[in-house]
């Protein structure tokens, strides 16, 4: 019988005596929607993600009384979910506090290394269907995805502390994130401090690098805080003409789909609306739980108070099939947005 154990001393010398304590085994005694609730995964999507850490965390396996691979899982998923306090956790899944702050740690460093598995940017032959969906979202054309920040609230760390304290005043790790229109996370970076801006992350961040050098097949969007490049388009500060006017209404129906990205991730891992662990841990788990979030995109994982369908919206015409627009490398970004509201919209 596995579990957790208390040491018991007796006598005038003392002795131990080890009383083992069964834990919980919830994948034996709760239903499929309550392991959603307790977890954010059915049977089968818990399976899956231990065969995927497996590797990492088996060898961690074979003490007397140690915890397996599944349920290492479980406690990792359970404080994803939760965020609460460790000792509320450790002690509903009947481990000892230290071994629940080692088991989330170990499990989401090898969650983080899977990273480059499952956060990939569209290859050649998804640009289309991508465009395509991002049209259908909100009219707007050659879009391949989307861009914004979102932070990722901490306690204080006890090193360069100011670094940390956002515009809001409250510290945390600022996240960029890109998505597409099945919410889907395609880009990250999760490194920078609250206090920095959105566009350093950006113009600091490998795709940034790329992109300057190799355009990509198409445009992302973006909010005021990003410059305005030939691959990136925000909308008109003051459109001037009904053109662009319409081009600023598809532009924000469209982008708007990084924000129901960013409160899907929060709402389904609560965790990461406040993480009680210094920076680099917080930055970990945040990396754990994108991936997790992508498994439970690509598994049609339901979360019933977030699926919900989007709100219709009514476009002003019959605009058509989406259009490509090439991407002239001697045309500076203004000149582009031009170019797409004159000629589209």
């Amino acid at each position: 019988m596995a579990g957790i154990f208390h040491i018991f001393h007796a006598g005038r010398r003392g002795y131990r005596q080890r009383v083992d304590t069964e834990r919980p085994k919830p994948l034996q005694q709760y239903t499929t929607e309550e392991l959603y609730n307790r977890f954010r995964f059915g049977l089968d999507d818990i399976n899956y993600i231990a065969d995927l850490v497996r590797p990492q965390l088996q060898c961690r396996t074979l003490r007397s009384h140690a915890l397996t691979v599944e349920e290492q899982v479980l406690i990792a998923l359970r404080f994803y979910a939760c965020g609460t306090f460790y000792q509320v956790i450790a002690d509903s899944m009947g481990v000892h506090r230290k071994s629940m702050g080692e088991v989330v740690t170990a499990v989401s460093d090898a969650l983080a290394r899977l990273l480059d598995h499952f956060v990939t940017f569209p290859n050649d032959g998804q640009i289309a269907k991508v465009k395509q969906l991002f049209f259908l979202l909100g009219d707007m054309p050659n879009t391949i995805g989307v861009i914004d920040c979102t932070h990722v609230h901490i306690q204080a760390p006890p090193q360069r502390e100011w670094e940390y304290v956002n515009r809001k005043g409250r510290h945390s790790i600022n996240v960029q994130l890109m998505g597409d229109a099945d919410l889907a996370i395609t880009n990250c970076v999760v490194r920078w401090p609250g206090s920095v801006h959105d566009a350093r992350i950006f113009r600091e961040s490998r795709l940034f690098t790329e992109f300057q050098t190799n355009r990509p097949d198409g445009v992302i969007l973006a909010d005021s805080a990003y410059p305005l490049l030939p691959w990136v388009m925000t909308s008109f500060p003051t459109p001037n003409t009904p053109s662009q006017m319409r081009y600023n209404n598809a532009h924000g129906r469209t982008r708007c789909a990084i924000e129901p990205l960013n409160g899907v991730l929060k709402r389904r891992f609560a965790c990461l609306n406040y993480l009680r662990v210094e920076p680099q841990r917080a930055c970990c788990v945040t990396l754990a739980c994108i991936v997790l979030h992508i498994i439970a995109v690509h598994r049609r994982v339901p979360l019933s108070d977030i699926d919900d369908p989007p709100e219709p919206f009514a476009p002003a015409d019959d605009l058509g099939p989406p259009m490509d627009f090439p991407l002239n490398d001697r045309l500076s970004g203004g000149a582009m947005r031009d170019a797409i509201a004159r000629n589209y919209f």
